[in-house]
């Protein structure tokens, strides 16, 4: 009989998960989100409840998955009931939070004889419904094998990274990087418009240069068209680039790419454009758009 799942947090990505391991024969019982309507909704597609605080869930699941926004939020929810009857049950974590998170929700749930393990995603919600998510897991190699027959079902690729909180690093390095790449290809393509260029041509041209990345597949048909419907926002790609500015800086590093590419997200969520896919930082480099998409 598998282990009955359920999920804090029910945004796009928590229940499109949730969808797939319905659709791969786990029971999902129970969810729970501050968003009571959200999760009233997903409850009765799934064929479960809507939790109506934290207690309930882990009273209701051996497996939660939390899939919050922020370091506050999961502090929360762990400080706010979820541990309750935690004797034997399995906690996986996906959210983006920095490190010392990891290894804090770990200690608290091994105090409650429990398990905690980092499951760091490195895709998007398509991937979730579809099972092709790549995931970067942390935590005591018992809780990854107990975990993996589920994960595997989400995954694409799995990966077992090392401890609590090594996993969420290489994460902050991985959403770094592309928030870096998804900025510089908005000013490439901002360039090349006000150059007069087709940036369709552009785009083919960057695909088989040194400009090419993965940012350029998901990303630059948007910039060019300026279509910027959220699957990564702007809001979360500051946070990202936050946490991993913080992680150079406690090992004295100075990363002027990333710091720049953080400004320009800070001056999104500063002029509105926070919900928009990072897509939208396009908006600032294109000429004659004013940071307002159409």
């Amino acid at each position: 009989m598998p282990e009955t799942i359920g999920f804090v947090g029910v945004g796009r990505m928590g229940a499109n998960m949730a969808r797939r391991l319905k659709d791969c024969g786990w029971p999902i019982p129970v969810v729970f989100d501050v968003n009571a309507g959200a999760a009233q909704t997903l409850a009765q597609e799934l064929g479960g409840t809507a939790a109506s605080d934290l207690k309930a869930v882990t009273a209701q699941a051996d497996v939660i998955f939390t899939v919050v926004t922020d370091d506050q939020a999961m502090k929360s929810i762990y400080r706010g009931g979820l541990l309750s009857r935690a004797q034997g049950k399995l906690f996986i974590n996906c959210a983006t939070v920095t490190p010392a998170i990891h290894a804090w929700v770990e200690q608290k749930c091994e105090a409650k004889g429990a398990q905690s393990l980092e499951a760091c995603m490195a895709s998007s919600i398509t991937q979730a419904r579809e099972g092709s998510l790549y995931l970067m897991c942390g935590g005591k190699p018992e809780a990854f094998e107990r975990a993996k027959p589920i994960l595997e079902k989400l995954s694409a690729s799995l990966r077992y990274i090392g401890p609590a909180g090594k996993a969420a690093q290489v994460k902050a390095l991985v959403n770094m990087v592309m928030n870096c790449n998804t900025a510089a290809l908005a000013e490439g393509l901002g360039l090349g418009a006000a150059l007069g260029l087709d940036l369709t041509m552009l785009r083919e041209v960057f695909a088989r240069t040194g400009a090419n990345s993965s940012v350029l597949r998901t990303d630059g048909e948007d910039m060019q068209k300026r279509d910027h419907a959220c699957f990564f926002s702007a809001a979360h790609a500051a946070k990202d680039s936050g946490i991993a500015l913080k992680l150079a800086k406690t090992q004295g590093l100075n990363l002027p790419l990333a710091l720049a590419a953080k400004k320009q997200y800070d001056r999104m969520i500063k002029e509105g454009l926070g919900g928009l896919d990072k897509s939208g930082i396009a908006e600032l480099t294109f000429k004659g758009r004013k940071g307002h998409p159409l």
